[in-house]
């Protein structure tokens, strides 16, 4: 199988925090910092088996009631095009906490062999791990 090109949206979180001297930030400008930092590093270090084509900043940021903590969280999508190496290059960038969406751009249909279905499944299945492991470790610090 060749390259393949993709575009994913990722809708990164920003909650607003309470400062006692000069005031705080807002939800709003909370994850459009995180969104310009985790834009940054996209751009500036390189991932193995990725290659950035474009990244599109443009989206709105958008706000949503989150029932579980009672308060309102903000989002700043970004949407990144880019090629990958592998199948298993791809699923390694796109498995994050802040993955939206994803569009397949080329190749028009996808063949995987034996071989390379059974390192998909190994691939998805690592990255299920890992982020279990991020999310425990991240509810231990809200304890």
């Amino acid at each position: 199988m060749g390259r393949l090109r993709m575009k994913v949206r990722f809708d990164y979180m920003g909650r607003g925090k309470s400062g006692k001297l000069f005031g705080g930030k807002s939800g709003e400008e909370v994850c459009e910092e995180i969104r310009q930092n985790k834009v940054s590093l996209i751009r500036n270090v390189p991932i193995q088996g990725i290659h950035i084509e474009d990244i599109e900043m443009s989206q709105e940021i958008y706000s949503v009631f989150d029932e579980v903590t009672g308060k309102v969280v903000s989002y700043a999508p970004v949407s990144i095009t880019f090629t990958a190496d592998s199948v298993e290059d791809a699923i390694k960038f796109t498995m994050k906490e802040e993955f939206r969406t994803v569009e397949v751009l080329e190749p028009e249909e996808i063949t995987l062999s034996k071989i390379e279905t059974e390192r998909l499944l190994l691939k998805v299945s690592e990255e299920l791990v890992n982020f279990r492991i991020y999310l425990e470790r991240k509810m231990d610090t809200w304890k």
